[in-house]
């Protein structure tokens, strides 16, 4: 089988297929989606928003504003009203996971970031490799999205803003009502389109693609390749030379002259309830062979059956992973929560 040699390429668009907000699917005009976070206020799929609680924390910049998606306890989600995802727990003891302190309920952050650089993304002459790229919100040295207070638990709290500004993500922070409004991307889950934010990424060029915050320890999460019951992750696949979404207005200017028209479709492994989810999404780029007949592919059975079939190779070169019939991971991850399926 011959795939197509995809190489720094990839990196680009696997963000692209991260940065598509609008999933096509047959379910597009089915009921309204079911939300999987309690704790949110709103679901807009037309505009792709959510609305969800913030809450006021410390750092070391002062006041910062933040979300809480996921806790790795059962109880305590329910508490908050957040998805119970416990895989998180198996990232505690390595740098994805920064300490916090409590503060009545507020948290005291160990690490933050610097929303104030602009978002910059330069075409090549190419188009691919970027000329420059820089992302607009900078994670420090000891920021994750990944938070505990030491009592064995882990959040999931991404920064959303500080006093140097917020994130692109952002659509809207009301601090007196406490109310965020966070952008939304799309993609498929066992046929259905499930909806889910993008808040943090490993690497730059994700990061400024996806206009969401750079945030390096996250690689630090074991389980590359793998969502067996030691890892802390999740699979995420892009088909990046398949049938494709449709771009939108976030994706004009030059990220449209970067990552051309139309973006690649992802499948996400797991979502809230079932044991294996995880938001942090392990990036699987998988690649049509040339004798393959491209499809839509909805579902992660479905995509471990055309790579055992010989149809779809790996866009990546890291670990094989098993579950998706040897598919390989990419070396890079992002911070996906997913907020509502169907």
């Amino acid at each position: 089988m011959k795939v197509p040699v995809l190489a720094a390429a990839a990196l680009v668009t696997v963000a692209a297929a991260l940065s598509a907000t609008a999933a096509e699917s047959a379910q597009t005009k089915a009921a309204a989606p079911k939300l999987l976070l309690a704790s949110a206020t709103k679901l807009d799929t037309k505009a792709g928003t959510v609305t969800l609680p913030a809450f006021r924390g410390r750092s070391s910049r002062g006041e910062v504003w933040y979300v809480v998606t996921e806790s790795s306890n059962r109880a305590d989600a329910a508490k908050r009203g957040v998805i119970f995802a416990p895989k998180l727990r198996n990232a505690l003891g390595t740098k994805a996971v920064q300490k916090a302190t409590l503060a009545g309920d507020r948290l005291g952050f160990a690490g933050t970031v610097n929303f104030a650089p602009k978002t910059v993304i330069v075409p090549g002459d190419q188009g691919f490799p970027p000329a420059k790229v820089a992302p607009g919100a900078i994670g420090d040295a000891r920021y994750s999205p990944l938070v505990t207070t030491g009592n064995g638990i882990v959040l999931n709290a991404p920064q959303v803003a500080n006093a140097s500004g917020r994130s692109d993500g952002v659509v809207s922070l009301d601090r007196t009502k406490q109310l965020v409004t966070l952008k939304t991307l799309s993609g498929f889950f066992g046929g259905q389109t499930v909806h889910y934010l993008r808040t943090d990424a490993s690497v730059d060029v994700v990061a400024a693609l996806e206009g969401s915050t750079l945030a390096r320890n996250l690689d630090f999460a074991p389980g590359a390749g793998s969502n067996g019951p030691r890892s802390a992750r999740s699979a995420i696949i892009p088909i990046v030379n398949g049938p494709r979404g449709k771009a939108n207005a976030q994706r004009q200017g030059l990220q449209s002259a970067v990552l051309g028209e139309g973006s690649p479709l992802n499948i996400t492994q797991s979502i809230p309830g079932t044991p294996d989810y995880s938001p942090i999404w392990d990036v699987h780029p998988a690649v049509w062979s040339e004798s393959a007949t491209p499809r839509r592919l909805t579902s992660s059975a479905q995509v471990a059956a055309a790579v055992k079939a010989g149809q779809l190779g790996s866009g990546g070169a890291g670990p094989a992973n098993a579950s998706l019939g040897g598919l390989k991971a990419a070396p890079f991850i992002s911070n996906c929560p997913a907020v509502a399926i169907g």
